[in-house]
């Protein structure tokens, strides 16, 4: 997609710092980065989220993401963990609408409060809620 700043970093148009490149996927480092080491994994085919990735193309994707969460761990950056998200539609806080995914290493201290949101926050009708999304699964087929 000629618009699309990440294919454009892909076809290699524009700059980006490749840390990691294979057939399906190429990652470079986020030109705005929450850690040191935060990077960007995207397929190399353009899809603009969820709705239209390929779900081989996600598994790539994820066994990429899992591999560089690794190195980040074992290697020289030496984290003491790793987020991984994607963020999907506006909502979501997706920006640049090409899918992809953060790999963020963290170290113990790092004062990122990237997830504490997740640990105290309930769903006040969580049976309903299951109830919803076993139906939304069904009827997507």
């Amino acid at each position: 997609m000629s618009s699309c700043i990440f294919c454009a970093i892909v076809e290699g148009t524009a700059p980006g710092r490749i840390v990691y490149s294979d057939d399906e996927v190429v990652g470079f480092l986020d030109i705005r980065p929450v850690t040191r080491g935060h990077t960007l994994l995207v397929p190399r085919v353009h899809s603009s989220g969820l709705d239209d990735l390929d779900p081989a193309r996600g598994a790539a994707l994820f066994r990429a993401g899992q591999r560089l969460a690794t190195a980040m761990k074992r290697g020289p950056l030496a984290a003491d963990g790793v987020n991984i998200a994607l963020n999907d539609g506006r909502a979501a806080f997706q920006t640049v609408f090409h899918t992809h995914l953060h790999v963020v290493p963290r170290r113990a201290g790092d004062k990122l409060s990237f997830a504490k949101g997740f640990v105290v926050r309930r769903d006040p009708d969580p049976d309903e809620t299951a109830e919803l999304l076993r139906a939304s699964l069904e009827a997507a087929g």
